[in-house]
């Protein structure tokens, strides 16, 4: 996950000239960070951001970052970040990157900036990933280690924007994404080779520029200038007493004064141990035996991982490592690897702890995640009955009980643990291990249960539609009283765009549908909310209130090994287009005067709206609106 070491990569930027090298890349593998990727891409390609996603733009622009690199027999391996460890050691920079969501959510929702991802941003990417046959894993926790691991098995560099990639010693160096310039593809004069213009960052060369500093003290440098793991006051009181050298005190020195500080007064040490001690004894004595011990395992983040990826992309087999696994049933663990279930179900099993994340919502409101609330209890449910050495040996001392989870979920703006019971279900979904050999009849029946809709309902609906129709069956019975007919009719309208594309650029548009679904599509095009047009909070709220449906509706569809198929989610949801809908409805626009252009996607529509008002209160319906 991004953040690294606090100062460290604006440094090296600063100093771009000693510490990267100029490259041309092309015919090589690379190994890519997918969390880093997902979020640059998103928030560097001009995408809008208040109004939940625009799932299709960003599915449009990781496919030409993706197509670059195969223009440059470039071979992308992508690696993403699974759940938290055992430990939970990232627990409060995790708490702390949760409350600065809330403030830019907040700030964006009143037309202030900030960085907030969609909800649903990991599951598209991995969507986009298969349909390009791009290689990826999910590691099992944090990715940093095993993408040092696999770079340097395979020779190949880095691409990320995590400043603890200048730590890793890797043989083929570190891209930072910034440098990566894979919209500027060139061509190598004379030859028909093409390349990507980069920049690579290498330790040699930070090493030399501290007087051939010893790498292995790098580590050390990192955990005492502060990253994710370690934020000690105690670090501060050494800081405060050892008299750091700043080298030349120019204008950048100042402003990267602990930075540059710590490298060079650690590069006057042979090693990690004499510098350790060094620093220990700037500590109080009694201190010093747990700070030894807290430094030192903070350090083993930037050693080679014990899980071989190589073998997970050649072989299909990924065994992950002794510290982390907590005896999941292998089915899950395959799972995971394959991204086919979410980091959200590991944290779940490994911590009965879950991260609840905030979106672009009224702040006023109780957060949108309360509406899929029963949804998650029945993921617990299904969840709680783990092998024995999952669960929590103190928890297992306790008298029966209902079990419980905690979620970690926004109040206001500020986070709140919330104590959550998992539902109580049927024994022959209580065993974790043999739940994907439940008929799928039965496990239909669960998923279907849960969402409150009957099997009968879904029958006109399209196999790739029926998930989210069910989903948002569930959502017009469980919504506020600020849903309004206007919001269910854009919502589905918006559901048309994936399908109308398929018709567009089929061979009998023209011949028999006269271009209509090439127009329709083209007018939906034109109906989304242009940037900077006032966020309507209400209406917001609601459509995050539906995302977070979606989501659980999702993940426990994938925990029940799909037994509704998995909709294509990179054309499902447009924000800017379900919100430029809304208005048009509420102005000028009919669903019918929309959809007269092609009669395919009216009849489509007509199934999607009959099954999700079958379920909707009927107070839904009493103002004046045209269906």
């Amino acid at each position: 996950m991004i953040m690294g070491i606090r100062g460290l990569m604006s440094f090296v930027e600063d100093h771009s000239n000693e510490f990267f090298t100029d490259v041309k890349l092309r015919d090589t593998k690379i190994i890519i960070d997918g969390y880093a990727l997902f979020h640059r891409l998103y928030f560097s390609s001009n995408l809008e951001l208040r109004y939940g996603g625009d799932y299709d733009s960003f599915t449009d622009v990781v496919q030409k970052f993706f197509e670059s690199l195969f223009a440059c027999k470039i071979c992308p391996y992508v690696v993403l970040d699974g759940g938290c460890d055992i430990s939970d050691k990232k627990l409060n920079t995790l708490k702390d990157r949760a409350r600065e969501k809330i403030q830019m959510a907040h700030s964006l929702s009143v037309g202030g900036g900030g960085y907030v991802c969609p909800l649903l941003i990991r599951e598209v990417f991995i969507q986009v990933l298969t349909k390009l046959q791009v290689c990826f894993v999910q590691c099992f926790s944090e990715a940093d280690r095993d993408i040092m691991t696999l770079a340097n098995h395979w020779n190949c560099p880095v691409l990320s924007s995590d400043s603890d990639f200048c730590i890793f010693d890797l043989k083929s160096g570190f891209c930072p994404l910034n440098g990566f310039q894979w919209r500027n593809v060139n061509t190598i004069k004379g030859t028909r080779d093409r390349y990507i213009p980069a920049k690579c960052f290498f330790l040699d060369a930070l090493c030399c520029h501290f007087g051939i500093m010893n790498k292995t003290l790098l580590p050390l440098f990192a955990v005492l200038c502060g990253n994710d793991h370690v934020n000690l006051p105690v670090m501060e009181t050494f800081l405060s007493k050892v008299r750091l050298p700043l080298g030349a005190a120019n204008s950048k020195g100042r402003r990267h004064h602990r930075v540059l500080g710590l490298l060079n007064w650690l590069s006057r040490f042979a090693d990690p141990t004499e510098a350790l001690d060094s620093v220990l004894n700037h500590l109080p004595k009694k201190r010093r035996g747990t700070v030894k011990e807290l430094l030192c395992r903070s350090m083993e983040e930037y050693v080679q991982a014990q899980g071989r990826l190589q073998d997970f992309f050649q072989h299909g087999a990924y065994t992950c490592p002794d510290t982390w696994n907590p005896g999941l049933p292998p089915w899950v663990l395959a799972a995971l690897a394959r991204g086919q279930l979410s980091p959200f179900i590991s944290d779940a099993l490994v911590l009965r702890r879950t991260i609840l994340h905030t979106q672009v919502e009224n702040m006023h409101r109780p957060n949108a995640h309360r509406i899929s609330l029963p949804i998650r209890q029945v993921i617990y449910g299904l969840l709680v009955n783990a092998p024995p050495h999952v669960r929590n040996v103190a928890w297992d001392a306790l008298p029966p009980q209902p079990p419980t989870f905690s979620e970690v979920e926004r109040i206001n703006k500020n986070i709140k643990t919330s104590i959550v019971n998992a539902v109580e279900l049927p024994k022959d979904h209580s065993d974790l291990s043999k739940l994907t050999e439940l008929s799928l009849a039965s496990r239909q029946m669960l998923l279907l249960e849960t969402l409150k809709v009957k099997q009968s309902l879904l029958d006109p609906v399209p196999a790739a539609l029926k998930l989210p129709v069910a989903v948002s069956c569930y959502w017009v019975q469980h919504a506020e009283a600020t849903l309004k007919l206007h919001h269910l009719q854009a919502l589905l309208l918006g559901m048309l765009l994936g399908p109308l594309r398929a018709m567009a650029s089929s061979p009998e548009e023209k011949a028999v549908r006269g271009g209509g679904a090439e127009t329709l599509y083209a007018e939906l095009q034109r109906v989304k909310a242009p940037p900077g047009t006032r966020l309507d909070l209400d209406t917001a709220h609601v459509f995050c209130q539906w995302q977070c449906c979606l989501q659980m509706g999702l993940y426990l569809n994938q925990l029940l090994s799909t037994p509704l198929p998995e909709p294509d989610l990179t054309r499902l949801y447009s924000g800017s287009l379900v919100h430029g809908l809304c208005r048009q409805l509420l102005t000028s626009a009919s669903v019918e005067s929309l959809l007269r252009l092609c009669p395919e996607a009216q009849q489509l529509y007509e199934h999607l709206f009959s099954a999700t008002r079958s379920c909707a209160p009927a107070e839904l319906f009493l103002p004046k609106g045209k269906v």
